[in-house]
């Protein structure tokens, strides 16, 4: 066993960018070796870092590397954890449980790729409140943005009729029944601890997870004095037509770039 956030495995992977290199990483977190996908310019530069804190669970919302090279040719180097047991990596995956170390130590090995010390959260969906446990547990994040993300483990069981099964299977129960599982995944009474400013992005038709994550997130930055901008779209739902997306990308990338770092 090694250190967290220690290098076990790079393997060149494919990339859909001509000017963008990706590479499969295979690293070390709480004894477990995981992966994750790194997207660099092939431009070498001094480009701060992202981390992309992946939605959804197993292969359903799996790390696409158009999505990271995207974001990478915005003038970033990416890194998106796979989360453990995903891809070949040991573990099981735990919706926003032990699984958060590998997030939290994937800012490690995206400091040993960038030059530039400023590094950002991008999130998406369940990648929600894994990058709110990042920006609790780490005092290096310089902004956090969080598009159509979870914020709320409780708000997910009452509303996802059809992640139940699911939820009760990797958490242990129900939160009546088990309530630890979901006491040890709700961040929201740790926000006050978050030192980070925060871009909300939320489409207000969002079934998947619905609006009042954004609005959740929202009042307790704005009740802890947290930075927060919100871009909200009352005609969207979880997932932005394409034409929209890409621009509110690039936005949210410029957003990032302006931001000034740990409060």
């Amino acid at each position: 066993m090694k250190a967290n956030g220690t290098i076990e495995k790079v393997r060149v992977y494919p990339s859909p960018n001509p000017h963008i290199v990706l590479r499969e990483i295979t690293y070390w977190s709480c004894g477990l070796r995981v992966k994750g996908m790194l997207a660099s310019p092939k431009e070498v530069g001094d480009y701060e870092g992202i981390l992309y804190c992946r939605g959804g669970m197993q292969s359903i919302g799996m790390v696409r590397p158009a999505r990271i090279a995207q974001i990478a040719s915005e003038g970033f180097i990416v890194f998106a954890p796979y989360y453990r047991g995903n891809r070949g990596g040991e573990g099981k995956d735990e919706f926003a449980g032990e699984d958060r170390w590998d997030a939290i130590y994937g800012v490690d090995i995206l400091k040993q790729y960038c030059l530039a010390e400023r590094i950002h959260l991008f999130a998406f969906s369940r990648g929600g409140i894994m990058a709110l446990w990042i920006a609790i547990l780490r005092n290096d994040i310089t902004s956090l943005v969080t598009w159509a993300g979870v914020s709320d483990i409780y708000l997910t069981y009452e509303e996802r009729l059809d992640m139940r099964k699911m939820m009760k299977r990797v958490i242990g129960g129900t939160p009546s029944k088990y309530p630890v599982g979901y006491e040890e995944r709700d961040v929201l009474p740790l926000i006050k601890e978050m030192k980070t400013s925060t871009l909300i992005i939320h489409g207000e038709q969002d079934k998947n997870v619905s609006f009042e994550h954004a609005k959740v997130l929202e009042h307790a930055l704005v009740g802890n004095s947290i930075p927060v901008e919100t871009w909200y779209y009352p005609e969207f739902t979880h997932f932005f037509p394409s034409k929209i997306n890409r621009p509110v990308v690039k936005d949210a990338c410029h957003w990032m770039k302006n931001q000034r770092g740990v409060l």
